[in-house]
């Protein structure tokens, strides 16, 4: 009696070498390939966010150039643009371009990333004032409502803000510090 082994067909070592590669290749796409195009995409929304909020910020300083106060209205913003043909004339030197290179208007409202609105505000002061007579008789109070001195531009996925509406010194001021 002899003690032959009996060797393994040929086809299960290929199909188990088989296994191994594709595991491989799903182990390398998991975990290094995919991660890295979620990061990438992840900076790409963020930096298109932060343009498209810096192109809100300068159309709101053309808006208060114009009509002396910001506006927490998109659509007033676009009507500025879209209806002054020195501002449409300078697109290039007022805008930055997106980062896929155009500058798109309509864009703009939108945040790329969930595709909702930018948070778009405005202040709104009252000042109360009692006036009296020289002999110190109460006549009225005088109430004036102050709109617009300052605006907060912020992004729905958490990538920045721009503006604040109680400090007057963060006007234009983003929160990751670019000018």
């Amino acid at each position: 009696m002899s003690s032959a082994k009996k060797s393994e067909p040929a086809y299960i070592h290929i199909i188990l070498i088989l296994i191994i590669v594709g595991l491989t290749y799903l182990l390398i796409q998991v975990a290094i390939l995919e991660p890295q195009r979620v990061i990438e995409q992840e900076k790409y929304l963020k930096e298109e966010s932060r343009l498209r909020m810096l192109n809100l910020k300068q159309l709101e300083l053309l808006y208060k150039e114009k009509h002396g106060k910001y506006t927490d209205s998109f659509d007033s913003l676009f009507n500025l643009f879209r209806k002054d043909p020195d501002i449409q004339a300078k697109v290039d030197s007022l805008f930055r371009p997106l980062k896929h290179g155009q500058f798109v208007l309509d864009s703009l409202r939108w945040s790329p990333k969930s595709h909702t609105e930018y948070v778009l505000k405005i202040d709104s002061t009252l000042i109360t004032d009692s006036v009296f007579t020289k002999t110190g008789r109460f006549l009225r109070i005088d109430t004036t409502v102050v709109i617009g001195e300052l605006y907060y531009i912020e992004c729905p996925d958490g990538y920045g803000s721009i503006g604040d509406l109680t400090n007057p010194l963060k006007v234009n001021t983003t929160s990751w510090g670019e000018k």
